[in-house]
């Protein structure tokens, strides 16, 4: 079961890199009605949640800019922004890089205990690979945001 968790990591972020790359950057601040954020802020926030939940699972060292908190962590937005968010390209050669980092994943790792139990409102994980799962469906939640707003700008 882990190797199947491990392969769903990388087709989800197979698909989110496909859909990023798709998208004009012109787009990615523009701040569609009924959204709590934008494009740009939705990547940035998929990839500053996969680094944090890394981190806990596997004790990966974070490997994105420490700006990333202030810029993408949850209950961030665009409106509150002092300093440049990244380009386009910088957050495709992150979630590449987040991509490639998957390889380094071992089926056991997934099923060693957390150091410290995780908590989400009222979601606890103990497993490195219940954390893990759960970061690949807030990925994905966020995919369908992203997907949202496109249909919603192209109108």
């Amino acid at each position: 079961m882990s190797d199947t968790i491990i392969n769903t990591a990388r087709i989800v972020r197979q698909v989110v890199l496909q859909q990023v790359q798709a998208i004009p950057e012109e787009l990615f601040d523009i701040h569609p009605e009924g959204f709590n954020n934008t494009i740009r802020w939705n990547i940035g926030h998929m990839i500053f949640w996969m680094d944090k939940y890394s981190t806990l699972s596997f004790g990966f060292p974070s490997s994105i800019p420490a700006q990333y908190e202030e810029l993408f962590n949850s209950g961030t937005k665009p409106l509150d922004w002092t300093t440049a968010p990244p380009s386009k390209d910088e957050l495709t050669q992150l979630l590449m890089k987040q991509l490639s980092s998957f390889s380094e994943l071992k089926p056991e790792l997934l099923d060693k205990s957390l150091v410290s139990l995780f908590e989400i409102g009222p979601f606890q994980f103990n497993i490195a690979g219940e954390l893990f799962n759960f970061a690949l469906i807030h990925e994905a939640i966020h995919l369908g945001t992203i997907s949202s707003q496109l249909k919603t700008l192209s109108r």
